[in-house]
């Protein structure tokens, strides 16, 4: 088949092509960037971050783009390709990132740190941040990875079981304000249908996975698959022995975890212990 010809001249790749949009449509309108601020509101610079790609933004802030420019659905589409665009990963992930999206059902385990399906903004800055990702890679890790979340939301997402070494949760960050954030959204990931969490008590001993992190993917054609991950390196295990034998680590620390009610009740638990933030 012979390559496709480009007929805009503009970016193929997503992240790019969505920062041309945004630069085209203002210039186009002839308005500066202070100047749309006024009209849109947010901050200029936020508007100038997204334009020469620094940020992605957030869905309402394209959405009142998209509204101010007269373009229904067009940014927003835009936008959700760039979220998406797996090249934003590094190249070991891209594969496993990929199958992660169109998995039927996803389930994790926790050895030391959160899934990055539930991780806050901030959780993700620290974590991110001791891997020595600084400026602006640390603020494009950041997006990528808490932009992996929507694979969880709306009435289609698959079903995600999360299970949490007693650890994880005992494991603060720095600044008590944003783990207190990463707590409550726990709290509510929980109440939603499609997601199932639950603590592996500290107290239940050594276990097959003692020092692996893992995520089991169900594929559309019924396969599974697994990746594995520790502080080094990820590995995507598509093996079906090698496979199976992760599987049935992770069924009998399931079956010795705490319930998804005592679970809930655990985290509100390390909720309750976190300092409020003082009134001024």
């Amino acid at each position: 088949m012979p390559p496709r010809r480009v007929i805009t001249g503009r970016s193929q790749e997503p992240r790019r092509r969505f920062a041309e949009e945004l630069r085209l449509l203002r210039t186009e309108r002839g308005v500066s960037l202070r100047e749309l601020a006024k009209v849109v509101g947010w901050d200029p610079s936020q508007f100038g971050k997204m334009e020469s790609g620094q940020t992605l933004g957030g869905p309402e802030v394209v959405q009142a783009l998209d509204q101010y420019y007269g373009t229904p659905g067009l940014l927003l589409a835009l936008w959700e390709l760039a979220v998406g665009d797996p090249s934003q990963f590094k190249e070991q992930y891209r594969r496993y990132m990929m199958l992660e999206a169109e998995a039927v059902s996803l389930w994790h385990f926790g050895v030391s740190i959160l899934p990055g399906l539930l991780q806050t903004e901030g959780y993700a800055r620290e974590v991110l941040a001791l891997g020595g990702a600084k400026g602006e890679e640390l603020n494009q890790q950041i997006e990528a990875r808490t932009g992996r979340r929507k694979l969880l939301e709306g009435e289609d997402a698959p079903p995600f079981r999360a299970l949490l070494a007693e650890a994880v949760l005992r494991t603060p960050l720095r600044d008590e304000q944003v783990w207190r954030q990463q707590l409550e959204f726990l709290l509510e990931a929980s109440e939603r249908p499609n997601i199932t969490i639950q603590v592996l008590p500290q107290g239940s001993g050594l276990h097959g996975l003692v020092s692996t992190a893992v995520m089991f993917l169900r594929l559309l054609d019924g396969k599974t698959v697994a990746y594995t991950e520790n502080a080094h390196r990820g590995e995507l295990i598509e093996e079906n022995g090698s496979v199976e034998l992760l599987q049935r680590a992770y069924d009998a620390m399931r079956d010795v975890a705490l319930s998804p009610a005592e679970s809930r009740k655990f985290v509100l638990r390390m909720l309750e212990e976190v300092p409020c933030e003082r009134s001024i």
